[in-house]
């Protein structure tokens, strides 16, 4: 057993050594684990609530010290906090010390060091005049050093008048002075309370002695500033005084500029009186200083910021339902969402409308719908980037007392919009980092979705309120899962699935061969692509829900027309689909499930990813065994939990289908699904695992072109699931014939496109007897 378990003796602790660094008794202190033995040992403590002991080690270089290469005397802390950093290589933990320990020997080194201690008991204070006169004039000299420091909370001068022990109080003084480590090891080390007060008086004493020293510097340095700044004023007194004579008339127009600057903003009544006191400030100081050109900055962004509220062209839903035709082909579920937001605000322009999330794989046309939104508006476009945000000030923006500061990403986006009612694409937002030193950026966007409170949203650089109420926020993602729960439930999800061949190739032929034409400096007289090289780029070289690999590939066709047309061949050159092997090599995709040969234990089951649908094989076989079952893959713990479920299904209707149920008495069951590197998970495999093994049990297979979808449940049923779309979308794509779906998805029928319908045989499953009676029973029909 490990010796660091719960039932690890009293006197035995986890060894933390530190380098340039004492914990005294009652002390909280950061500790910054760098050292892989240090972090395990953190780790392990606070997974136990144990106790470790700090100690300091003689030899900062030593890497892994012995107990030798310690100082004897430490300090039992308890821990109250470990954190680690978002990079997962910085690990800090706040202790307390607890007590005075000695380090006896060492017990274990790996995978920690635990060492076993003798706990030191405090003294107690005799009580006598000759230690109350020490107390006294320690707790005089302290009070006196921190008010001469200047910068010691309240709270810390009341602390130290009311401890009364000793001990305490010196262990609380020498841990808070600037000395060396070697010096507080030696307090440490003192356990006699007399000898300790005078270290700590003895040390305390010069201290406070450099203190009065760098005082009374600082108040002569004060002193001459101080004629300084009396001639800066008079001087700008008389600057006053000549300007009122009219005889300053070489004064730097900046300020004028400025002033009009604010004049022309339209700031609120808020806003305008922080305004107007920064400008005072800037007008009296030097203008070469660095203070200047912060407020300088401070002044131009509020001024360059659209506080005025523009005149709101009219919203003609023909008009946005024309653009949103003429830009998009297909989608028309989702148009008609976006046209039935767009009639709201123009009904009611000051309501407080939905915000839209558009959520599906990348290149299906999110951003781009809503560039179509405000382009159908009328208002000006801007978007904001939140993938791998990770510091709440990218949102809030950074005070202004750090050097080079700026607002947050929203304000940012809102001067560049120059428009206080602007279309802002808050883009692939599931991607926000997660919460840490830096705070949680997710939590910042909370304040800037809820239309309760982005009313009044205070950017931390600005430090005066901006209204968002008015801008029109449309969020993007990938998928929902990565999504704060909070944040999600303040924007609606509009969901966008991947798109067929057939909507591909019209795309294609409609927005992405005309742009590339464009980019490649060719014309339609120059270059046609037929549209049997269009079919054969969407089926044969590129496999993915939207259309980005696509347009790469005819960018790649067009470039090599390109090159041909730069070296003098007339035009145009047509391109078939014969004539990309040599523009672009073999084909890089086959339908799927063409040349797969129909054997015992293999069915042809169907996925979701965050990147469209696909198809997934599930491989069974049987080798003598005992009853195992082995699991291959990659797989995830729910869709382990289906092959489970699966194989005790096939048990318990072993005689119903005609099994010897000895088989699986003597026999490992080995299930593989293939594609080992990439991480499969969820529940909508059931099916496809059942039929998987009962095939390999009964000895008949299954047709390679029938795929199959859905959950089981251990009394036969077959529960819906999810991404029925995408799915019957890459079944379409892979080749596949016959499609079975668990019955209860029926309501999706109609998401399907009218092109995969038409190309698929459906098989709606209640239970898997339906399942079993179509592909095992009856031969499927043509």
């Amino acid at each position: 057993m490990d010796a660091q378990t719960p039932t690890a003796p009293a006197d035995e602790l986890i060894l933390v050594p530190v380098r340039d660094t004492v914990l005294f008794p009652g002390m909280v202190l950061p500790i910054t684990a760098g050292r892989a033995a240090s972090t395990a040992g953190l780790q392990e403590a606070a997974r136990q609530g144990r106790h470790v002991v700090v100690v300091l080690q003689r030899d900062a270089a030593t890497e892994v010290p012995d107990i030798g290469e310690l100082h004897p005397i430490g300090t039992e802390a308890r821990l109250l906090r470990y954190v680690t950093a978002p990079d997962g290589k910085t690990h800090t933990a706040i202790v307390q010390g607890v007590g005075r320990v000695r380090l006896l020997d060492r017990i274990a080194a790996e995978p920690f060091a635990t060492v076993r201690i003798e706990r030191l008991e405090e003294p107690e204070a005799p009580g006598n005049a000759e230690l109350d006169a020490r107390l006294h004039q320690l707790r005089e000299q302290a009070t006196e050093a921190l008010r001469l420091i200047g910068q010691a909370p309240p709270e810390l001068l009341s602390s130290i008048q009311s401890i009364d022990q000793p001990g305490l109080l010196a262990d609380m003084v020498a841990g808070l002075m600037d000395i060396t480590a070697a010096q507080k090891q030696e307090i440490l080390e003192t356990t006699a309370l007399r000898a300790r007060l005078d270290r700590v008086l003895w040390q305390l004493a010069y201290r406070l002695q450099v203190l009065r020293l760098s005082a009374d510097i600082g108040r002569q340095t004060r002193e001459t500033m101080e004629g300084r700044q009396r001639e800066f004023l008079l001087r700008e007194q008389l600057k006053t005084i000549q300007k009122e004579l009219g005889e300053n008339e070489d004064r730097s127009p900046d300020f004028d500029d400025l002033r009009q600057a604010l004049d022309d903003a339209g700031l609120p009544e808020e806003v305008e009186k922080q305004a107007r006191r920064e400008l005072k400030r800037l007008e009296r100081m030097p203008e070469g200083g660095p203070e200047s050109g912060m407020v300088r900055t401070y002044l131009e962004w509020l001024t360059e910021l659209p506080w005025k509220l523009s005149e709101e062209a009219p919203i003609s839903i023909p008009e946005a339902r024309r653009i949103l035709d003429e830009e998009h082909h297909g989608l028309e579920k989702i148009k008609r969402r976006i046209l039935e937001f767009l009639a709201v605000r123009k009904l009611n322009p000051g309501g407080r409308g939905p915000i839209l999330c558009f959520v599906g794989p990348p290149g299906v046309g999110k951003t781009s719908l809503g560039q179509s939104i405000a382009h159908a508006l009328g208002r000006p476009f801007v978007r904001v980037s939140l993938g791998g945000v990770h510091d709440e000030a990218e949102i809030r923006g950074h005070r202004r007392t750090y050097v080079g500061a700026l607002p947050g990403n929203i304000i940012q986006g809102l001067r560049r919009a120059g428009a206080r009612d602007c279309v802002m694409m808050l883009d692939e937002i599931d991607k926000l980092g997660s919460g840490g030193f830096q705070g949680d950026p997710a939590s910042a966007m909370l304040e800037v979705l809820d239309p309760e409170q982005n009313g009044t949203f205070r950017d931390a650089y600005l430090g005066v309120p901006f209204d968002l109420s008015r801008v029109l926020f449309i969020a993007t993602a990938n998928q929902l899962d990565t999504i704060p729960g909070p944040l999600r439930d303040r924007m609606e999800v509009v969901q966008l699935s991947g798109y067929t061949a057939e909507e591909k190739q019209a795309i294609a032929r409609r927005y992405l061969v005309p742009r590339q034409l464009k980019q490649n400096g060719l014309t339609e007289a120059q270059a046609v692509l037929e549209d049997d090289a269009l079919a054969a780029l969407t089926e044969d070289y590129t496999r993915e829900a939207g259309v980005r690999s696509l347009e790469r590939e005819v960018g790649a066709v067009l470039r090599y027309v390109a090159m041909r047309v730069a070296e003098g061949e007339p035009g145009p050159i047509h391109v078939h689909a014969a004539d990309l092997q040599s523009i672009l090599g073999p084909g890089r995709f086959d339908p799927e499930v063409a040349g797969r040969t129909a054997l015992p234990g293999v069915v042809t089951g169907l996925a979701w990813t965050p990147v469209g649908g696909s198809i997934l094989f599930v491989e069974s076989t049987r080798v003598p065994g005992g009853g195992r079952l082995i699991l291959t893959g990659q797989l995830g713990d729910v869709m382990k939990e289906s092959a489970q479920a699966a194989l005790s299904l096939v048990k318990g209707r072993a005689e119903a289908l005609g099994i010897d149920p000895a088989l699986f008495e003597r026999s490992d069951i080995h299930v593989h699904v293939p594609a080992g590197a990439t991480p499969k998970d969820g529940p909508s495999a059931g099916v496809a695992m059942f039929l998987s093994l009962s095939s390999l049990m009964l000895g008949r297979a299954v047709d390679p072109a029938v795929a199959m979808t859905g959950e089981i449940s251990l009394r036969g049923l077959v529960l819906p699931v999810g991404g029925i779309r995408e799915k019957v979308v890459a079944a379409a794509r892979a080749g596949i014939t016959t499609v079975m779906l668990p019955a209860r998805n029926r309501r999706d029928f109609d998401d399907i496109p009218a092109s995969a319908r038409d190309k698929l045989r459906f098989v709606w499953l209640e239970t898997v007897d339906d399942a079993v009676a179509a592909v095992l029973e009856s031969p499927i029909p043509a």
